[in-house]
């Protein structure tokens, strides 16, 4: 098939800084299935480009006006040779390209919904559906799609009310780029390990988590959280992190090229998840290959997997989050249940999955919907 993947970014020359690796992953496979794979981002880099990735050709629309630009280029492409399937990421900027040119070139669009979409939560600024060309765009998109994808059954639920019923494909961890460790047990008397890897923003809401770890210092237990992820906030975490006497708890990484965080997520005993809003998260699959289950906020792949194999919390309730953390700290045998219960559920929807379900996806839409 000849397939075109509109995406904003995530699509680095490099592969390794300013990517988003389960998309990278989603690429590699579909090509080595033997698709033609052309790459439409819309921001990549700030002037427009043109290169090839895992095989797939990029293009990068860059300058604006980069809808328009972007379209123009999917058009150049299908008068070379026809697409089979327009699959957009994200539906207010590169879902509503792929609808526009679905709708004048006749090719089926798939849509995945892997952010905030759908939400619009007023007090942090974070949501498509906030500002009325949000929700135009957003609503175009959804018009223009023939099947919409989301990660978690938690997401689809979201989307119903806006009249999507969704197909739920995660994406799938790929299992040779990081390869699956069995859960370890505690070593005994030693510092129960946290991780949380994210980016350092509003949604995320690392302010729960640090008031949960002081709740957790309170309380006499033994911890060290490690904090990975893009600071976009300007050092606020790291001072809140310091007014509540966490620094000796605590460490900030910063970003880590994808690889480099596998040793810190393979050493944690628990995976931590604060966040407002998720689709998945991919970090609770990459956590529960490499052998630790996650405590988080009732949200995407967390909502899906609890109780059998995460433990969710109320969102925005630190105190919930810190009780669930002090369970598991003096419940071993829980503790590697959940491990490998989650590692199950995600070695099942790994990297491979996700492609052979998208390309059985895209066949569907192309005897349906195709050209005739």
């Amino acid at each position: 098939m000849k397939l075109a993947l509109v995406v904003p970014g995530g699509v680095d020359r490099s592969g390794e800084h300013r990517v988003i690796p389960c998309l990278l992953w989603l690429i590699e496979r579909l090509v080595a299935a033997g698709d033609e794979v052309h790459v439409f981002a819309l921001g990549q880099e700030p002037a427009p480009g043109d290169w090839t990735l895992l095989g797939a050709r990029v293009r990068n629309a860059g300058a604006r006006p980069r809808r328009l630009r972007t379209l123009v280029d999917l058009l150049a492409e299908h008068r070379r040779g026809r697409f089979d399937v327009v699959h957009a990421f994200w539906a207010a900027g590169p879902g509503a390209v792929a609808a526009v040119f679905g709708r004048v070139t006749g090719t089926p669009m798939v849509l995945t919904l892997p952010g905030g979409d759908l939400s619009a939560l007023a007090d942090i600024g974070y949501g498509a559906r906030l500002t009325l060309g949000g929700r135009l765009w957003t609503r175009l998109a959804l018009a223009g799609a023939r099947r919409v994808i989301v990660q978690s059954e938690a997401m689809a639920a979201l989307a119903r009310p806006f009249g999507v019923e969704a197909t739920r494909i995660p994406f799938g961890v790929a299992l040779d780029r990081w390869p699956a460790a069995p859960p370890r047990s505690r070593a005994p008397g030693a510092p129960l390990r946290l991780a949380h890897v994210a980016s350092l923003n509003r949604v995320k809401d690392q302010e729960t988590l640090l008031r949960a770890m002081r709740i957790l210092r309170e309380r006499g237990l033994d911890f060290h959280l490690d904090i990975v992820g893009l600071d976009t906030l300007d050092g606020a975490v790291q001072r809140r992190c310091a007014a509540l006497g966490l620094d000796q708890r605590v460490t900030f990484h910063g970003f880590l090229p994808h690889a480099a965080t596998r040793p810190l997520v393979e050493a944690a005993d628990l995976m931590l998840v604060s966040s407002r809003h998720e689709a998945g998260p991919l970090v609770v699959l990459e956590a529960a290959i490499a052998g630790a289950p996650t405590v988080g906020t009732r949200v995407g792949h967390i909502a899906d997997w609890a109780p059998d194999a995460a433990v969710a919390t109320p969102i925005g309730d630190p105190q919930a989050l810190a009780e669930a953390i002090l369970r598991l700290a003096g419940d071993e045998a829980e503790r590697l249940r959940l491990a490998h219960a989650a590692q199950a559920l995600a070695l099942a929807e790994d990297a491979d999955a996700t492609t052979a379900r998208t390309r059985r996806l895209y066949r569907e839409v192309v005897l349906k919907f195709g050209a005739r």
